[in-house]
């Protein structure tokens, strides 16, 4: 940990990377880790809670007087009434997890009065550290990182989650990303948000969307994304998202490209776009051979 970094990043970090030895350790032996589920496709594991609690206990322990959101244990730890909340994903890609697919984080973040000021993203299995404190720049390894620099969607790598849990909208998203893979070079599917966000700050993709977020998915990468000259919103462009459960964050010149593309898709948007959203989707549907 560095001195010059900001105590509480430094806290984060040291809390971060405790969560991320016990995913490691789980790691060497995932067949004997005890898996439930919340809802459909919507798993958690032991690791999921260990890891929460060595967060937990790392961030009260030098913070008492600070709050707690956390994926699993929710707003029941810290001083709820506190203006510093900390807002955490134990194990952000759990199925990659119990699976043994080497994609998943830690992801902590600390919101002062609404706005997050402090990230950590954490991925043990490359020791990977994303840190960013707001105004200062975001960093990997403790070496500054920029969102990249191209300008063309049809170059552009993004990155997307499926969705999954029973009741989502799948016309809608298909229709999304038929817009999407058909004028970008790549898209894919790596099933972290919070590193799909890391990654979009670091150059390494070039834009990421996504429905369904909660802020514990979302709350840590956005300030990456933002200090590494990104940028980061709903669908319809607008920055304040961190609980409308969509995410769009690009560099400057690819999100100015992918907001005409996606936000007829926002839960926000007008009845004239929504009613294209529709027609797209009722499209594809119309174009796909029957069972």
């Amino acid at each position: 940990m560095s001195s010059t970094l900001h105590p509480m990043l430094n806290v984060a970090i040291k809390a971060a990377r405790a969560a991320g030895a016990i995913i490691n350790r789980a790691a060497l032996d995932v067949e004997s880790v005890r898996v439930s589920q919340k809802q459909v496709n919507d798993f958690v594991t032991e690791v999921d809670h260990a890891s929460e609690e060595a967060i937990i206990e790392t961030l009260l322990t030098a913070y008492p007087g600070h709050a707690i959101w956390g994926e699993e244990t929710g707003r029941t730890r810290g001083a709820q009434d506190s203006d510093f909340v900390w807002i955490i994903d134990p194990l952000d890609g759990t199925t990659n997890f119990i699976h043994g697919f080497p994609v998943y984080c830690v992801s902590i973040a600390l919101a002062v009065n609404g706005k997050v000021e402090q990230a950590v993203v954490y991925d043990p299995t490359r020791n990977d550290l994303f840190t960013a404190t707001k105004g200062r720049g975001a960093f990997l390894n403790e070496r500054r990182i920029r969102v990249s620099k191209r300008t063309q969607m049809e170059q552009s790598l993004i990155a997307t989650g499926f969705p999954f849990r029973k009741g989502d909208d799948f016309p809608s998203y298909l229709a999304m990303m038929s817009d999407i893979m058909q004028r970008c070079a790549g898209l894919r599917r790596p099933g972290a948000a919070a590193l799909d966000l890391a990654y979009v700050a670091a150059g390494r993709t070039d834009g990421f969307f996504e429905t369904g977020l909660s802020p514990w998915d979302v709350a840590a990468g956005s300030l990456l994304v933002t200090e590494a000259g990104g940028l980061v919103g709903n669908f319809t462009g607008e920055p304040d998202f961190l609980e409308h459960k969509e995410c769009l964050a690009a560099n400057p010149r690819i999100y100015g490209q992918m907001v005409p593309l996606l936000n007829k898709y926002s839960k926000f948007a007008g009845a004239e776009e929504k009613a294209l959203a529709r027609q797209n989707a009722e499209k594809l549907k119309l174009s796909r051979p029957a069972a």
